[in-house]
């Protein structure tokens, strides 16, 4: 159908109108046309106001590509776009009820008639009489209603401003099914003009009720909505913007007159409704009102009927709203599971294998091993599209649309984009916009904040550098001091490699020119772009090749360089911890206990001494022949003391709880967790002279090899920890198996309710 979207909060904006953008963009993809024509500037509280006398002009917004964040603003035009061929919303100066009269009667013809307004989302609830008979987005809803056009005011009512863009995006789908089953059972004697719907921005929005209520007549207390005060008011975006929130917000209003004056007395009046009351009046009313509903977590809509919860199809079409209905683990399980397992790795193929044989039923589960990783299409390869199916395949092979849209019977083993883990300089940004907003967080304590730059050319390094003020300072005190013992020293590592390709170590600015101008001189004439997909599995070129390819050569991380590193003895190999993480869901966090220690091939050396001898200060066991007991051991098994073994594992599990949860926080652009998908990383941690565990880097699809063939039981040992703590749970299998002293392997470190199902 042909929707007029209009609102009250003016253009997309992410301190003011942060719910449009998406909201249109979930309509077009759900097959509707879409027309948008808005206030220019926020214009709340004023009803169904017109602006008489004045003439209003329009300007031409071409929204941006992205929908949230700070870069979802697009641009103004003061003319049409002269072709025709781009989208092109129309703002109007005016109010959020002539807005509808001008998209409805002068803009967008071409695109046939009218047969819904939308107007909202709204910033804010706008429940009860008290919000609803004030509301530009009411207002607009009931101008078009006089228009006689079916309408639906939508409101987003908010109880935090840190908007989860994955949260909105599934209020936008909600919402989008609440309209359309609205639109099709719109009463055809006339007895419906508009209904009110109030939508809680809360995880799993989706699985709560949709429920018909009655707009809450409530009533302001005494002393009505403004404060006497000396001097100018306060900053009244402050205060639209504590409305919005509602409850915890309030203003009690004060009397500041000792005695009535004679007269009028000269005051100021500023905008503080006492709301206390307002909520107050939703408590006393008790269930059946849009207020209630909303602080119940439910999505109400205001209409003819009371209290009644409507039921969504759950039919899959993009014209019926679909509500989320689990099956029962005993229904589950009548099914066999269709275990795919082709992980594409010598080492671990069989192991995963072993570990599935072990844990789960005989009977459970039918076992495919020869089918091709090159493409796995499990709608072709499957006899039956409802047939319960485990994937454990590599990342670039997973069928991801059929997981996608069988979200309750396939299991996949890796989430579809987690760079803000697994990039270099993404893990970075995770953590600089998890301190900010979390000062006292571990993560300060054992993450090095690092310096993410970009560079094309060794000539264009230090114009590369111009916002790495950290390092730059670094490199200027260092410029200073004579002694190389006495410098910082920085480890800098280039973000698209692995296998311990490209690091090198800096403390001054020549030493960093020098290192980039070897290798733009041993640089290949010409490189294959490299893949800058989500996988992450080994890069393609020798082993043996220590050169940058062109790819490479664009995205750096530069780490202060962790000196002294805890040594088992004097002059003994440096070496770090490798954590094995299982993530499943949204979002649970396991640690297995059983951590390794990798060994550098050579005694340590300090950084100023050797700093091109790599096999002195890198661990990776890549550099060397071939892993052994020698350069993997068992963390439990080192001559160290107890205390400090046990204080080191504390430091790793409180450290990967956090880095995974700031991940999916602060940045759930780059970290998306599915319900139906578990997936399994390396945590690289160094431990310093001072029992400190650093953490380096996180891998997806770790590079199980590096622990050898005399500890792969560590390994099989983990797996079966992955099919007890994801695939069991899943599938609804009761009772599976663990085997002899393994039920406290798999340490819980966090558990988060992203409201993803």
């Amino acid at each position: 159908m042909h929707i007029l979207v209009t609102n009250d909060d003016g253009p997309p904006s992410p301190h003011s109108s942060p719910y449009v953008h998406s909201f249109v963009r979930h309509l077009q993809r759900a097959g509707h046309t879409v027309s948008v024509c808005v206030p220019h500037t926020q214009r709340s509280w004023i009803g169904k106001a017109h602006m008489i006398g004045q003439t209003l002009k329009p300007i031409y917004y071409r929204p941006s590509a992205n929908s949230h964040g700070e870069d979802s603003e697009g641009t103004t035009h003061p003319r049409p776009s002269p072709s025709g061929d781009v989208e092109e919303w129309v703002l109007i100066d005016g109010t959020p009820a002539s807005c509808v009269q001008i998209g409805l009667n002068h803009f967008f013809q071409d695109k046939g008639p009218v047969d819904l307004v939308v107007s909202g989302p709204n910033y804010g609830r706008n429940s009860t009489a008290i919000f609803a008979l004030s509301s530009g987005t009411l207002g607009a809803a009931l101008e078009a209603a006089a228009c006689r056009h079916k309408a639906i005011a939508l409101s987003f009512a908010f109880f935090s401003r840190n908007h989860d863009p994955v949260i909105i995006d599934a209020a936008c789908r909600h919402s989008v099914k609440v309209i359309e089953y609205l639109y099709k059972q719109w009463p055809s004697d006339g007895s419906a003009d508009l209904y009110s719907v109030n939508v809680p921005l809360i995880e799993g929005v989706e699985t709560h009720q949709t429920v018909w209520t009655d707009i809450l007549q409530n009533y302001w207390t005494k002393g009505g909505c403004f404060e006497a005060v000396d001097g100018s008011a306060d900053d009244e975006d402050l205060e639209e913007e504590r409305i919005r929130e509602g409850p915890g917000g309030e203003v009690d209003d004060k009397n500041k007159s000792a005695a009535a004056p004679k007269g009028h007395t000269h005051k100021h009046f500023k905008w503080a409704p006492r709301f206390t009351d307002v909520y107050k009046s939703v408590e006393d009313a008790g269930p059946g009102s849009d207020g209630w509903a909303v602080k119940e977590g439910q999505t109400s809509c205001a209409g003819d009927r009371a209290t009644k919860e409507i039921k969504l199809s759950i039919a899959p079409s993009s014209s019926t709203a679909e509500v989320a209905i689990r099956e029962s683990p005993k229904e589950k399980t009548k099914k066999s599971i269709q275990a795919i397992v082709s992980y594409d790795d010598p080492y671990v193929q069989p192991l995963i294998v072993s570990a599935l044989n072990a844990v789960l039923p005989k009977e459970a589960f039918d076992l495919i091993t020869d089918i091709s990783s090159e493409n796995v299409n499990l709608s072709s390869t499957l006899g039956s599209s409802d047939s319960n199916v485990l994937q454990i395949t590599p990342y670039e092979v997973i069928d991801f649309e059929f997981a996608s849209s069988h979200t309750r019977t396939c299991l996949i083993n890796s989430y579809m984009i987690r760079k803000a883990l697994i990039r270099k300089h993404y893990l970075s940004a995770t953590l600089d916009h998890w301190a900010a907003k979390n000062p006292d967080s571990i993560l300060k304590k054992h993450l090095r904040r690092s310096e993410a730059f970009e560079v094309d050319y060794a000539e264009f390094l230090d114009d590369s550098l111009v916002e790495a003020f950290d390092l730059r300072e670094s490199m200027d005190r260092n410029a200073e001091k004579e002694e190389a013992s006495e410098r910082e020293w920085w480890i800098l590592k280039p973000g698209m490699s692995d296998r311990g390709q490209g690091i090198r170590l800096f403390s001054t600015m020549e030493e960093l020119q020098d290192i980039f101008d070897g290798w733009e001189a041993d640089r290949p004439d010409s490189d294959d772009e490299d893949d800058e997909g989500q996988g992450g599995g080994a890069d393609d070129q020798d082993d043996d090749g220590d050169y940058i390819t062109a790819s490479h050569l664009r995205h750096f991380v530069a780490q202060p360089y962790i000196h002294p590193p805890l040594l088992l003895s004097p002059g003994g190999h440096k070496f770090h911890i490798r954590t094995y993480v299982l993530c499943t869901g949204s979002l649970d966090v396991y640690v297995y206990k059983h951590m390794l220690a990798l060994f550098a091939g050579k005694p340590y050396t300090a950084p100023w001494a050797a700093p091109t001898d790599i096999e002195a200060f890198l661990t990776n066991t890549c550099l060397q022949d071939s892993p052994n007991e020698n350069t993997v051991q068992r963390f439990w098994s080192l001559p160290l003391a107890k205390e400090l073994l046990e204080r080191v594992f504390t430091q790793i599990c409180g450290t990967t709880g956090e880095v995974f949860e700031a991940a999916a926080r602060a940045m759930p652009i780059h970290f998306q967790t599915l319900p139906n998908a578990f997936e399994v990383f390396g945590l690289d941690y160094l431990v310093d002279e001072d029992g400190t565990a650093w953490l380096l880097e996180i891998n997806a699809f770790p590079d199980f090899k590096q622990t050898g063939g005399d500890l792969r039981e560590i390994v099989e040992g983990f797996w079966r920890g992955v099919v007890r703590c994801a695939v069991g749970p899943f599938f609804g299998l009761e009772g599976v198996s663990a085997g002899e002293g393994e039920k406290g392997d798999m340490v819980p470190v966090r558990k988060i309710d992203l409201g993803r199902r």
